[in-house]
């Protein structure tokens, strides 16, 4: 345990870490070539195959058609108010009125990795004050299991989160401290706006690197503790916009100390399509902080080590769900896990071999991953295409039903929210849309279409599958929708089952995994 107890002693000084020339990972270059990188997997899908995106293009569309004429108001409302969950929305509004709704979410998107990747480089810069080798293992979580869940105004807050973290800590190194109390109050908001996690992520890590300082300037922990509250504090005008929020939202907290889960969760932070590969993936991170541990030439930062425990302490603390926002726990641990990779590095010189084979192999790993996140996207991206060809047969402003058979697996279910394209790209309604009280700008009023009117109402068990937690069946559902209520039901990857339950049905267009009914009712 040798590398662990050093954990605990200063840094090293600067002179005596960085020696000759910067290798080749630390250059400007390969810097730029990683944050480009990024951005690989997302370039061919015309829109990016993440689970929840297409609802959130939805909403989108909704708040572009406020103050138009439109038969969305008919079924939606968008109500725009302060809340710390709107860094798309606020986004997409004025540039898709430049380049379109669909330019824009992809633009847009396509940003977060690049900005996640510059984040945590930019934090590992000044923490280390270089780039040690081990930086390179951090990089694949700019694709964790939440971003690729499409969870996108976290995974934009948590982006700006590491940004401003970088800031903040570059601020500290140039002692501007003063001018950093200025900037954070407005910079804290942008993130809390984004997504209140990015803001709650922001407050642990500012906290525990302040106090760090704090003790590495003499200060007693209990005098370090205090005085990194106070700095911290130009952080907390968010609070006051958070309470006056909360004041009047609804939605549950449930499920604290789900243990189970939080390994799964654990188990998962690499979750894309291909279980052994993200599991070995996964595993892999866990192997390189273990040598951190055990190699005597290798220790961690005092500083990222703290903000390591922090971030490991929320998520034990924190529950599954959150005033109805879920996997509140799920999408802390891919974070945490790269600040724990960014805390290594060397304890004193750099052992030159040691850096280049770390290098080459966290190279390695990053080529491999973006090579795997790329082929899966792409394949998402093309099955989506060809599954969207039913939408040219959709007239505009049409009322879709749709039902999405799937299973429990592993690989990602990338067309949970796809029938949402209905509305994205028909101005029609779906019924894959969700109501978060408090959470979420859209409401849903639709009376006719229920129980098919809001999110998971779209979602049904396979038939090979009836032992699923999701009870409901093609064969038990399309029975239930109401008469007259739809003009057109769209049925993806469904399987066999009962086709006497479509005798109300007529079957207008079918594609690859993909069927596309008109009412009876609506025949002329």
């Amino acid at each position: 345990m040798a590398g662990a107890g050093a954990s605990m002693n200063p840094p090293a000084p600067i002179a005596a870490t960085v020696t000759g020339p910067r290798p080749w990972w630390e250059t400007r270059p390969f810097v730029v070539f990683l944050i480009l990188l990024s951005t690989v997997p997302l370039l061919y899908p015309t829109v990016p195959p993440l689970v929840d995106l297409p609802a959130h293009m939805g909403r989108y569309r909704v708040a572009l058609a406020v103050g138009h004429p439109s038969p969305l108001a008919g079924w939606y409302g968008y109500d725009l108010k302060l809340i710390g969950n709107l860094g798309v929305d606020l986004l997409v509004y004025p540039l898709a009125k430049l380049i379109g709704l669909e330019a824009a979410v992809k633009l847009i998107i396509l940003s977060i990795p690049a900005m996640t990747v510059a984040g945590m480089l930019w934090v590992a810069r000044e923490v280390h004050h270089r780039l040690p080798p081990t930086v390179l293992f951090a990089i694949p979580f700019a694709y964790s299991y939440p971003f690729l869940f499409g969870f996108v105004n976290f995974a934009l807050s948590m982006a700006l989160a590491f940004l401003a973290f970088g800031f903040w800590l570059r601020l500290a190194r140039k002692r501007r401290f003063r001018l950093r109390l200025a900037l954070f109050a407005p910079i804290s908001c942008v993130v809390w706006v984004a997504h209140t996690f990015g803001w709650g992520v922001l407050g642990l890590l500012a906290f525990s690197a302040e106090a760090v300082r704090q003790h590495d300037e003499g200060r007693p922990w209990w005098q370090a503790a205090y005085r990194a509250a106070l700095q911290a504090a130009c952080l907390a005008l968010p609070v006051v916009m958070m309470l006056l929020w909360r004041s009047s939202a609804g939605g549950s907290t449930i499920d604290f100390f789900a243990w189970s889960k939080k390994l799964q969760y654990l188990n998962s932070i690499l979750r894309d399509r291909w279980i052994i590969w993200d599991q070995t993936s996964a595993a892999l991170v866990g192997l390189l902080l273990f040598l951190a541990i055990v190699v005597p030439k290798l220790t961690f930062s005092r500083n990222l080590a703290f903000s390591t425990l922090l971030l490991a302490a929320a998520f034990i603390v924190l529950p599954r769900m959150i005033f109805g926002s879920a996997y509140a726990d799920m999408r802390l641990a891919p974070f945490a896990a790269a600040i724990a990779v960014l805390a290594i590095r060397f304890k004193r010189e750099t052992d030159l071999r040691l850096a280049r084979t770390l290098a080459f192999v966290g190279l390695a790993f990053v080529l491999a991953r973006t090579a795997t996140v790329t082929t899966s996207l792409a394949m998402a991206g093309f099955d989506q295409q060809a599954k969207l060809a039913a939408l040219d047969h959709v007239p505009r402003y049409a009322r879709v039903v749709s039902l999405v058979s799937r299973c429990g697996q592993w690989a990602l279910t990338r067309n949970d929210h796809l029938p949402s394209m209905v509305t994205v790209r028909r101005e029609g309604f779906s019924n894959d849309q969700w109501v978060m009280e408090g959470g979420n700008p859209l409401t849903i009023h639709y009376p006719q279409a229920r129980p098919f009117d809001v999110d998971e109402s779209e979602l049904v068990a396979a038939q090979r599958c009836a032992r699923h937690r999701r009870t409901r069946t093609l064969d038990t559902s399309i029975p239930r929708i109401p008469a007259g209520a739809f003009d057109y039901l769209w049925l993806i990857d469904p399987g066999p089952f009962d086709t006497r339950v479509l005798r109300d049905w007529q079957l207008v267009w079918s594609g690859p995994g993909s069927f596309l009914y008109r009412y009876s009712a609506a025949r002329t």
